[in-house]
């Protein structure tokens, strides 16, 4: 009997999977982690990891566009980094008497914006555009960003002195934001083993997907099932946060479509064809904390976002279930 073909949600967790196990062969340990990266890479979204240094930052990013066979870029940000440093610039050609625009870092599969916070507002602005309209405007001309495009921007929480921090219209612009934290015991010893003549780099990852691969589940992911009930849940979330007495500036509508798109990836990387509220409240916190803002009073007594987050999930009911 010929075996029946695989549904594509199947297909798709086989896809998933066999990236997870590329990128844990260089993050040991950190499954959680790699498992939200490339939701968020799958949900065509943008990645902010706010976490000390050593923690596997460059090699997350790395891995990521090894395992999809993607190209990749590392921007060092600093405060002498110019917005053309980023973009390109159209540069004068003398053979044949007419400006040439050589393309920056900013066009590749994945970008690395190292220390992002470190770099002058108007650099970073810089990535407004790309990262919202996957497209990058020089001297009036347009020029069109690969598919698929991620941004994965690094911060150091302890070292704030000569930084500048993200305005809110540019934190809005990442679907989510992750710290990767240090290893287990067990993961940190078997990292420890794996130095030397077999330890795993990034790029001698296997490639088990290509671009087109990667855009074609992206663009199927998009269309998931969500059931109005679980609709209905996401913007009394968003809604929650914005009449919430400790913030100035809750969710904005950007966010609660973010909740969505990965929400809908989720789904999808577990074999499920639809949206739960698990999937919701799971990742709103990742989702939303980076785009609030605590009101002064607020700061004043120590709040924390995560925590405003946690206490709104708690309030909001759950669809299928009545307030107690």
């Amino acid at each position: 009997m010929a075996q029946a073909a695989p549904s594509a949600e199947e297909t798709f967790r086989d896809v998933f999977d066999a990236l997870v196990a590329q990128v844990e062969r260089v993050l040991l340990g950190k499954r959680r982690a790699v498992h939200l990266a490339l939701v968020c890479l799958f949900a065509e979204g943008h990645l902010l990891i706010e976490d000390v240094p050593g923690v596997g930052k460059t090699s997350l990013a790395k891995a990521l566009a090894r395992a999809t066979g993607g190209s990749w870029q590392r921007i060092q940000f600093t405060p002498d980094l110019l917005p053309s440093d980023v973009t390109g610039a159209s540069i004068w050609n003398r053979n044949n008497s007419d400006f040439e625009f050589r393309p920056g870092p900013v066009f590749a599969n994945i970008v690395l914006a190292d220390e992002i916070n470190r770099a002058s507002p108007k650099t970073q602005s810089a990535l407004l555009e790309s990262m919202e309209e996957r497209q990058v405007t020089v001297d009036a001309r347009t020029h069109r960003l690969e598919s698929p495009f991620m941004v994965i921007a690094t911060q150091n929480p302890i070292e704030l002195e000569g930084t500048y921090p993200l305005p809110e219209a540019q934190l809005d612009r990442f679907l989510m934001r992750l710290r990767i934290g240090y290893p287990d015991r067990d993961a940190e010893l078997a990292l420890l083993d794996s130095q030397g003549d077999t330890d795993i780099a990034p790029e001698l990852l296997d490639q088990v997907a290509d671009a087109d691969t990667i855009t074609m589940w992206s663009r199927r992911i998009a269309r998931l099932h969500v059931a109005p009930e679980v609709r209905r849940y996401i913007v009394d979330i968003a809604d929650a946060t914005r009449r919430h007495r400790d913030l100035l500036l809750g969710a904005s509508p950007r966010g609660a479509l973010a909740i969505q798109r990965a929400s809908r990836a989720l789904a999808a990387s577990i074999g499920r064809s639809y949206v739960v509220p698990d999937d919701v409240k799971t990742l709103a916190p990742i989702v939303l904390e980076h785009r609030l803002v605590l009101s002064p009073e607020a700061q004043m007594r120590g709040v924390e976002t995560f925590e405003v987050v946690r206490g709104v999930l708690d309030s909001v009911p759950i669809p299928g279930t009545r307030a107690i």
